[in-house]
Parts: structure tokens; sequence; C-alpha cells
């Protein structure tokens, strides 16, 4: 029997950037929050001592649990989809802080050409540029108008940078200098230089230096440890949700954190969401939890999963494009592994590649979005490539030149001669969105508590390939350029095709942003056009993707989706810039 509980002013569904985001501006407004988290509760001194790589690289111990919450997956509409259990490719967040605690801390801003994708593409090379298969949009909002929610979200995580020189306008500079130099850092700046282009620092939420932000939490600076990806930091020096946005909601005495409750439906009346139901999973009582306004800020998979059970807006059908929910799911583009691109192999040269951290390293955006010229290329967007020092962990690092045998005296010699003697560049690339990659409920497999598994139908148009082709090839020259003895060159093969795995850590699409409700679930404020008292927050609301890493982006949206539930709690009704600005 379900359990209901007194009403509060708003519910949110995750306690990472987005959720945690949101509950520390209504919190500071005034407002009684909850935040339901399905994970255990983790504060940072829980981290002390747990640089632990078989436990957390590779037995994924902050992870969410897949054998009771997966997705199932296919690379063809007319093949059955099948459950994925491996973690490998996608370090989907749990416990409290979500992804934002083991995240590396890459911060990019998206360039103006992402908000205004279609428009800029007609614009500049005609609608015959677009492929037939494409599902591209613009976004309804413009990079200005996102600028200084970016700006917000840089100083509240204390972000380090340094300007990129061919990069988006920028109203203030990043609030902390750019991380440490390094001879591998400086080699790659030197290469791209030398090539023409134009390498910068990475921005990086791993600071430089002990920084306060504007809410009064500190983050410490950052020791290199090289245990960021896949790690809580233990010393507070990677902003994430604990340390940040959760502890300022905390202090204001108006924020409930519920950890262990997994959330399995959206209560609604069919005009205005009335509240979520969830499961406390260390007793099984299902309990309603009554609200004003519900606030979906879980991931890519949860958020569009609960659209979906609980029947919010209508599925997107890929045979008749008919439908939105669903629709557009992208990521990055993958065939091999996490990241594809060049590895040089130095004979002469040792590198301290032990020593780095998550967002460490340099990049160049000469061939991101559409700064290159596309007219007679074969694809559209592009690609971002960066060296990262992110330290080598000793049980996943093991590399050789291709020809040397995979086992034995052989392989255990060469990989000790270069394990500090190799170097990795990596292209990221975007992968843009078409009518048959979508996300919709597996009519055949369920998750722990019986609701449908999400199922995810991914296929690759020639363009992903061909921008994929094209960014390995763009890393080969680099580390050419760089000195390399030798290099392993990955293969982007013609047929390349989805192979049932997570194929990246970043995925979007679900509930897609837009002008109208035409094409998109909710508006730019992350309001859902058909519920105007529900929010989804996230990668979820992003029409396609980027070649860049999306939390800076995301946390851009969620300060401007906590603008508006402030504004809707205290006016109602849907939102627009122009509503806004007249109460501000």
């Amino acid at each position: 029997m379900v359990k209901k509980l007194p009403k509060v002013d708003a519910v949110i569904v995750g306690s990472g950037w987005a959720g945690g985001i949101a509950a520390a501006e209504l919190t500071k407004a005034g407002h009684n929050v909850v935040i339901l988290e399905r994970g255990r509760d983790k504060k940072h001194e829980d981290f002390v001592g747990t640089k632990d790589e078989l436990r957390y690289s590779k037995r994924y111990d902050l992870m969410q649990d897949l054998n009771k919450e997966t997705i199932t997956s296919r690379n063809s509409m007319d093949k059955e989809a099948l459950p994925v259990r491996n973690n490998a490719q996608a370090r989907l967040g749990n416990n409290t802080g979500g992804a934002g605690v083991h995240w590396n801390g890459m911060t990019f801003r998206w360039l103006p050409y992402d908000f205004e994708i279609y428009s800029k593409t007609v614009e500049r090379y005609g609608k015959e540029k677009i492929p037939k298969n494409s599902t591209m949009q613009d976004w309804g909002i413009t990079y200005d108008e996102l600028e200084p929610y970016y700006d917000t979200y840089e100083k509240t995580a204390g972000i380090s940078g340094e300007e990129n020189p061919i990069g988006p306008p920028r109203s203030d500079k990043y609030p902390t200098p750019p991380m440490k130099d390094t001879p591998n850092i400086r080699l790659f700046k030197k290469a791209t230089t030398d090539l023409g282009y134009h390498p910068y620092h990475m921005p990086s939420a791993n600071l430089s230096q002990t920084y306060t932000n504007p809410d009064g939490e500190t983050i410490n600076g950052c020791v290199y440890c090289a245990f960021c990806e896949e790690y809580g930091c233990d010393f507070g020096a990677k902003a994430d949700p604990i340390g940040t946005v959760l502890k300022t909601a905390t202090k204001t005495g108006k924020l409930e954190l519920r950890n262990e409750a997994n959330v399995t439906r959206v209560s609604h009346n069919g005009k205005r969401a009335t509240g979520l139901v969830y499961t406390d999973t260390t007793t099984g009582q299902e309990f309603e939890q009554p609200v004003d306004i519900v606030v979906l800020a879980g991931f890519v998979f949860t958020n569009t999963k609960l659209l979906l059970v609980s029947k919010i807006g209508e599925p997107y059908n890929p045979k008749t494009g008919q439908g939105i929910i669903g629709k557009n799911f992208t990521g990055h583009f993958n065939n091999l592994s996490t990241y594809i691109g060049a590895r040089g192999f130095f004979e002469d040269k040792k590198f301290n590649n032990f020593m780095g951290t998550g967002a460490l390293g340099a990049t160049i955006d000469d061939f991101s979005g559409d700064n290159e010229d596309h007219t007679d290329l074969n694809y559209l967007h592009g690609y971002e490539v960066h060296y990262g020092q992110l330290g080598t962990r000793p049980i996943a690092n093991y590399q050789v030149p291709e020809g040397t045998p995979l086992w034995g005296k052989e392989f255990k010699k060469q990989s000790l001669k270069y394990f500090n003697r190799n170097l990795f560049i990596t292209a990221q690339s975007g992968f843009l969105p078409n009518k048959t990659t979508y996300m919709d409920l597996d009519p055949k497999y369920k998750d722990a508590l019986g609701n449908p598994l999400l199922r995810v139908t991914v296929t690759y148009d020639k363009q992903d390939i061909e921008r994929a082709k094209a960014g390995v090839a763009r890393c080969a020259e680099i580390m050419k350029e760089m000195g390399a003895d030798t290099m392993n060159v990955d293969v982007v093969q013609d047929d390349t095709a989805f192979d049932h795995k997570f194929y990246t850590d970043h995925f979007f699409g679900g509930a897609i942003m837009g002008e109208s409700p035409d094409n998109s679930a909710v508006n730019t404020y992350s309001q859902m056009w058909d519920m105007e008292n529900l929010f989804v927050v996230g990668g979820s609301s992003f029409p396609h993707n980027s070649n860049y890493n999306p939390t800076g982006t995301i946390g851009a949206f969620a300060y401007r989706a906590a603008e508006g539930m402030n504004k809707y709690l205290k006016s109602g009704g849907l939102l627009t810039q122009a509503e806004l600005k007249d109460n501000a």
C-alpha cells in the first residue's frame, strides 16, 4: 500500500549537479525541498583511503547496479534488444551527488552554433547539406542568452581555465587560473601551434588553487593524485555537488535528502503533476510525495523512463515521426572504447604519466562545431582534439605498440618499457540525431521493481562514421608532429555499427527543448509544455550532442531552470523569457 506523505513545495529526482543546483536555488528562495536519491548517502570523508583501482575502476563501486536497473539496446529497429550489463563504457551515477562526484571535471562551454544548429547550417550551406534522416533542430535559445548561466555555474564550481583563443565571448574570466603545465602538455601545445592550430588548457573542475564560491563554499586546490574519474575526491579539490550546491541547500534548513529512494513514476491528473511515487529500497515500502512542482533531474535514461512509464507526453514513433518523448537520443560516436584517437610511443622520451588529474590537459577547437568549413566535407559538426594527463593507474595501463604479443614474457617486457613512454590523443566528436536513434519502453525486460526497462535503439549515419574518421586522422597528424617513433591509430570501419554496449559516458535527449510544443517536450526553462509544474533538467533536454563534455552546459541550464522554478512558484503559468525579465 502506498503511504502518502505531507506536501512540500518541490520534490527533485536525483542529487547530481542538475538536482543539486535546483535544490540550492529553491531553498535559498525559501522553499521546502525534498530530493529523492536512489543511491546511498556519501560524504567526502567516505572517500578517504579509497584509491582502489580494482574496486572503483574495474568493479564500479560508485556506479549504478546494472543487475537491478539497466537499459536494453539494439542497433536496428528489426532486432530484439538485450540488457546491457557492462558498465565499462558508461559511468552511470549513483549515491549522493550522482555522477558529479566521480566525474573527471572537464567543463567546456558549447558553441553558439550548437544552440542554433539547424538555422546556422541552412544559412551557411543550404538545406541540401542536412541529411535526409536527420532530426536536428534549433534549441529555442542562443549562446548569448545562456552565457550568464554559464558564468554562474563556473563561479559556483570554481572552474580553472585560460582564455580559448577562438572561443565564444565571455562576460568574465574563469574564477581560478588554469591547471599546471607539464612537459606532456607543452609537447601537445607546441605541435598543434606549429601546425597552425590554437591550443589552450582544458577548463577544469579540479581546481588549481583553493577557492571560495559565491555561496561561501570552499573547494581545495588539487594535489594531482590521479584518482578522479570513477572516484570521489577525499581532499575536496574537485568541484562536486556534495561540497557545493548540496551543502549550500542543506545550510538553509529547507532541504531533506532521502537516500535509497527509487522513484518509479510521476503522479498526475493529466494536467498537473501532483507528486512522485517511490520505493524505499531498504524496506520495500512505497511512498507518494505530494508537491507543488516536480523536478526530474536524473540521468537521461531515468528521466525518459519516468515520463514514458507515467504516460506524460506523446512517445516518439520512428515510423511516423510523431511524438517527442524518447526522440533525439545521442551520445559521442564510438566503436572501440570511450575515446578513439592515436597513441604514440617514444623510444628516447619519458613522461611522468603516473601524475595527473581528471581535467589536466590541453585541447584545440579548430575543428569543433562549425569552426571548420564543411562545404566540401561529407559530414556536419566536428570534433574536439585533446591530450589529457589523467594519471596512469597501474591495472588498466599496459600499452604496447602494435605487433607486440598480448600475453607472456614479451608483453610484460614491453608494457613495462612503455608505461611512461606513451601518450594518447583523442578526438571527441559530435553525434547528430537521426530518425531511428531513440528511446522507448522495452516490451519484454523489466527492472528489479517490475517496471519495463528503457530500450535504446542506435543507428549510425554515414556522416557519423566520416566525422569520427576525420577526428582520428587529425590525432595521428598531431601525434606525428609531437615526434612519436611509432603509433597505434584507431580504425573506424565503413560498416561500423552500434555494438550493444554503452558507447560513451555522455548521453542526451528524450525530453528535448525547443521554442514550440510542436517539436519539443520542454521550453528553454526546462518546463514541460504539457504539464507546467513539471521540470525536466539535465542532458535529457538537449536536442543533440556537441563534441564537448556536457557538464558545464548541464549546469548552465540547471541555473536557468531554477530561475524558472522560482518564478513559477511565485506566479504560475508557462514561462517565457519576457515574463522573467518583467518580474525580475
